[in-house]
């Protein structure tokens, strides 16, 4: 079986326009470690660098833009929350396996935890349990936690349960942590507002959306579509229906609409994955401007 984090590396690499990963780097510095007052050393200005970090007398007598860089005040531990119900067997917006997309960002944002030397732990479930892996800090480990949540989509059976996994994190994670949450674009309820406000106090949280294909076409499909939680059929005959895509629109609209006002009040980083070609810059977006308003 290939790499899982060597795939993952691949998409880093294709998607960056920089020969390294620096700039990358700095993105999720900016992010998890904020801004310290310890004085580190300076390095040559890069692109995607705060202009306030420049130092402009370095800068004058080099003739080249220098930026400060400071110390982290601490190491953090990032914990991905990865549903891996039923739901997660679906195909994602771009018609490839959901479960290979929630691979991609888990490994996109664990290598860039690994490149600061953070811990980073998973936990994973659906309906019937909850699980957690011991925290790791090697690229040995990541690999085994994507291979865990590969194989814990793939053999499950049991009906997605978010609310359970972010009521597993409430109750049982004390220590302070930065909290990735991936997971499909199922409504919110109330029950996951009461457990993202109870989060928020103690952990800074991210939320990060696979979008589904769309289960509906609008054109005649002679494909089969099936709900993967009833393993309902969707008759022929309603792909293509112009009132029935249009209900189904509206509906995915007004879900998608109620969370994003969710994570906005609760302050919560966000974005939404739709492919896997596009999930690299739509997660260093979500990044920069996190990294823009902390600053």
């Amino acid at each position: 079986m290939t790499s899982l984090i060597t795939q993952v590396k691949s998409k880093l690499f294709i998607h960056s326009s920089q020969k390294s990963m620096h700039a990358l780097d700095g993105a999720y510095a900016s992010l998890l470690h904020g801004r310290s007052l310890d004085f580190e050393d300076l390095r040559k200005y890069e692109y995607g660098d705060q202009v306030r970090d420049i130092d402009w007398r370095a800068t004058a007598r080099l003739g080249t833009p220098l930026v400060k860089r400071h110390r982290a005040n601490r190491m953090h531990t990032v914990l991905f929350v990865v549903d891996t119900g039923r739901s997660m067997t679906a195909l994602a917006h771009d018609e490839k396996p959901k479960k290979d997309l929630a691979i991609l960002a888990t490994g996109a944002l664990g290598i860039l935890a690994l490149r600061h030397g953070d811990d980073f732990s998973v936990v994973h479930g659906d309906a019937e349990r909850v699980r957690r892996r011991a925290p790791g800090r090697s690229e040995g480990a990541l690999e085994h936690a994507l291979r865990t949540i590969d194989q814990a989509i793939t053999d499950g059976s049991a009906p997605s349960d978010r609310d359970a996994l972010l009521s597993y994190v409430a109750r049982t994670i004390a220590r302070r942590c930065i909290v990735v949450i991936i997971t499909d674009d199922a409504p919110v309820t109330d029950e996951t507002e009461r457990m993202l406000r109870r989060l928020r106090v103690q952990h800074d949280v991210l939320w990060v959306t696979l979008r589904d294909a769309d289960p509906v076409l609008d054109h005649a499909s002679h494909s089969v579509r099936a709900d993967v939680n009833t393993r309902w059929a969707v008759p022929d005959f309603v792909h293509g229906d112009s009132e029935v895509l249009g209900e189904l629109i509206a509906q995915t609209q007004a879900d998608a609409a109620r969370l994003h006002d969710l994570l906005d009040r609760l302050e919560i980083s966000h974005t939404a994955l739709d492919t896997q070609d596009d999930a690299v810059p739509q997660l260093l977006r979500m990044l920069n401007r996190r990294a823009n308003v902390r600053n």
